[in-house]
């Protein structure tokens, strides 16, 4: 995940009710119907939300009938847990290390976990 991928799920983890929305998908997939009943918004709204969380990598989709039904991208979730960790604690692959040896300038293209 490179620090760009890495920032366009923070951002979209930003938002509480988007958080909130993961937190009712790490129970399992649910139609966008039953996750409607837990906000005070419209389905246009919920869509928008879904389609930030869809771009970060976080959800993924697929439709049923006329339901879409919508769970959590555990590849992507387990590289933002991993790399979360890889930038919030010291180790010998630290980027002030890699980056002086490596004489890199370019940190959206820099690497957090490979």
């Amino acid at each position: 995940m490179t620090y760009e991928e890495y920032a366009k799920v923070a951002k979209a983890l930003s938002e509480p009710k988007r958080v909130k929305i993961l937190d009712m998908l790490s129970c399992g997939e649910m139609c966008a119907c039953d996750i409607l009943e837990h906000f005070d918004f419209t389905q246009p709204t919920l869509s928008h939300h879904i389609k930030v969380l869809a771009e970060a990598g976080l959800v993924t989709s697929k439709k049923s009938g006329t339901w879409q039904y919508y769970s959590i991208n555990e590849k992507v979730a387990k590289q933002y847990i991993q790399g979360t960790v890889h930038l919030l604690t010291h180790s010998d692959e630290c980027v002030c290390k890699t980056e002086v040896n490596k004489n890199e300038t370019d940190s959206s293209s820099s690497v957090i976990l490979e």
